[in-house]
């Protein structure tokens, strides 16, 4: 199992920008895709962003493609998301999670089996 803490959400207008930080630690060596979801109040859990933990290939949800950026430090075990262009609908509840088996279906909460506790995100217009 990997643990995971999330920080840096909080509160910005339109147009602003932000940048989570999702620090992993425990069995972090077995760590397959890592991935940022985002549920808002009265809505479903939806993907924002996945990152493959070796190779570094990203993806991301077409709502968030061209303004959010996923990274990761792997010395520092810590994965981001830079969230540029804000908007009102991207306000949520953000979670980070990890994969400690290989699954291929990134976007989907099921594929993974540790989960960060979330960061409150609200963008005001």
């Amino acid at each position: 199992q990997v643990q995971l803490v999330e920080s840096g959400g909080g509160l910005v207008q339109a147009g602003g920008s932000l940048r989570l930080s999702c620090v992993a630690s425990g069995r972090t060596f077995t760590t397959y895709y890592m991935g940022w979801f985002r549920q808002a109040p009265g809505k479903v859990r939806e993907f924002v962003a996945a990152i493959w933990w070796n190779a570094g290939s990203t993806y991301y949800a077409d709502s968030v493609k061209g303004r959010f950026t996923i990274s990761r430090d792997n010395a520092k075990n810590t994965v981001y998301l830079q969230m540029n262009s804000l908007k009102p609908e991207d306000t949520a509840v953000y979670f980070c999670a990890a994969q400690s088996r290989w699954n291929s279906a990134y976007s989907y909460g099921e594929s993974y089996d540790s989960w960060g506790q979330g960061t409150q995100v609200t963008v005001s217009s």
